[in-house]
């Protein structure tokens, strides 16, 4: 890997729930609500962190959220806040048509819904979908490409055509781990999907990973805390496993996808437990 640095910018995209028992599979709601208090509807508050990438050159955004293109009937169902990564870059100054790349670890909806947004709001979907980031060529594993296409997901309405379709001329498709832009590294991460990848970096002084939904909060540190979502959650399991460790050992830090009160966390490993990890803030 290139000594290429990153500045790095944490942004927010937009909060949202989903039901506990979904993000947390088979831990009993008894241990996983003291972790993530849940509401009426026993769904948990999550929020779209998004890493916004610079090096002079090139202008990359590690994932970009749900997006705008939701019903009323959908922002219920899923507590959407109105807030979109266009929001996000906006107050950290940087127009839309500036990002050169998007890196996205996978392609559900709360990942890559903000692709694209509606070409003419004042119709919605009737009026067409357009891509969010007119200049950016988007970085996704082939097989995660090639299973959103096919729709092979355990849930029915998470990958998308209004966010496939648009961009579909804008696709690099990469094949396994490797350098994508100087500096900057991909590797799978398969579990949540089989064609989940992460992101690795350096800033000036902090090594990062986004690892993507392998571990979404800090919750999920836990090994058996897997979402029901998952394709594979013994391989989840085992890619959390082999993240966890490399963190601790490197001092690298993670950027959680989901949390909705600490985006980056550090990783350690109590003395009593070895092999367990726990994440503190920063």
């Amino acid at each position: 890997m290139s000594q290429n640095q990153w500045k790095t910018t944490i942004l927010q995209a937009g909060g949202f729930a989903l039901d506990g028992g979904g993000m947390f599979g088979i831990i009993p709601r008894a241990l996983w609500s003291k972790w993530s208090a849940p509401d009426e509807a026993n769904r948990i508050r999550l929020q779209c962190n998004l890493a916004l990438l610079e090096d002079g050159e090139r202008t990359v955004l590690v994932e970009c959220g749900y997006g705008e293109k939701w019903s009323e009937k959908d922002r219920g169902i899923f507590d959407m806040e109105r807030r979109t990564a266009l929001d996000a870059l906006s107050e950290s100054g940087v127009d839309p048509a500036e990002i050169t790349h998007v890196l996205l670890t996978h392609l559900h909806f709360d990942h890559a819904g903000g692709l694209t947004r509606w070409s003419d709001p004042g119709r919605g979907d009737e009026g067409g979908f357009e891509p969010s980031f007119p200049n950016a060529r988007i970085l996704v594993q082939r097989r995660e490409w090639e299973d959103a296409c096919a729709n092979r997901s355990t849930m029915t309405r998470t990958y998308l055509r209004s966010h496939l379709d648009p961009i579909v001329d804008r696709v690099d498709l990469l094949d396994g781990s490797g350098e994508v832009l100087p500096g900057l590294e991909v590797e799978p991460m398969p579990g949540h999907t089989w064609g989940q990848q992460s992101a690795w970096w350096r800033d000036v002084e902090v090594a990062y990973v986004f690892p993507g939904d392998v571990c979404p909060t800090r919750a999920h540190a836990h090994l058996s805390a897997s979402m029901g979502y998952d394709v594979e959650p013994w391989t989840n399991m085992n890619s959390k496993r082999t993240l966890l460790r490399r963190c601790h050992d490197e001092g690298r830090r993670l950027v959680l996808g989901h949390d909705p009160d600490h985006a980056v966390c550090t990783v350690r490993e109590p003395g009593d437990r070895p092999g367990s990890y726990t994440l503190e803030r920063g």
